[in-house]
């Protein structure tokens, strides 16, 4: 890991903020400890050997650019707003971060499917399981760090999909965990396995 050129784009996030409003101005004097430190959180789960992420709403590059620093992975950082991937093209050029940078809605990004989703404060997990499972492999996972509604989250995610979930608790804050998803399928595919994964666990689908 590198941590100058790390250093370096905080900086540069610090200093564009200043113009495009990537991070609140309350959390400038906190971005390397609530940004970058909890970007890295994800880097023990991230499966070995994997060689393509996307990361989805990119927005300042947490997680993403962070994780293609400090790993050297290729990243697909999707973002929509225009501005913000005018920030990331440029941040990725001058800390020469292995990312290609799509400008483009989610739903729209034309980008290859990759072994490992990543997304920050995106949105609720029903959702965002919309949002990345037509950007994963088969096999893949995703990894979302997540608030202390994470409970709530996944008891109405399960209602729509099917998933092994983990949850890891984070070293930097109490109530936030890193939530690990994989074997991510939508309730009622034709294509459905006699089993689900909930929870970590597998158990039987009820007749």
């Amino acid at each position: 890991m590198s941590e100058a050129r790390l250093r370096q784009f905080a900086a540069l996030v610090e200093t564009w903020s200043a113009r495009i409003n990537l991070v609140s101005r309350g959390d400038v004097p906190v971005l390397w400890r609530r940004h970058v430190g909890e970007s890295l959180e994800l880097v023990p789960y991230i499966p070995a050997g994997t060689e393509r992420a996307i990361d989805l709403g990119s927005g300042a590059g947490f997680p993403g650019m962070v994780l293609a620093i400090a790993t050297g992975i290729a990243f697909t950082l999707v973002e929509s707003d225009r501005r913000k991937a005018a920030f990331l093209l440029e941040a990725a050029r001058q800390v020469a971060a292995p990312v290609t940078v799509v400008n483009a809605r989610i739903e729209a990004a034309q980008t290859p499917p990759a072994g490992l989703i990543t997304a920050r404060a995106l949105a609720p997990l029903d959702k965002l399981l919309g949002l990345a499972a037509p950007h994963l492999t088969p096999g893949g996972v995703c990894l979302f760090p997540k608030g202390p509604g994470v409970a709530a989250e996944l008891t109405l995610a399960k209602r729509f999909w099917h998933m092994r979930a983990e949850r890891f608790a984070s070293p930097s804050a109490g109530e936030k965990c890193i939530l690990k998803v994989s074997e991510i399928r939508h309730v009622g595919d034709e294509d459905a396995s006699p089993q689900d994964h909930r929870g970590g666990e597998p158990e039987r689908r009820g007749g």
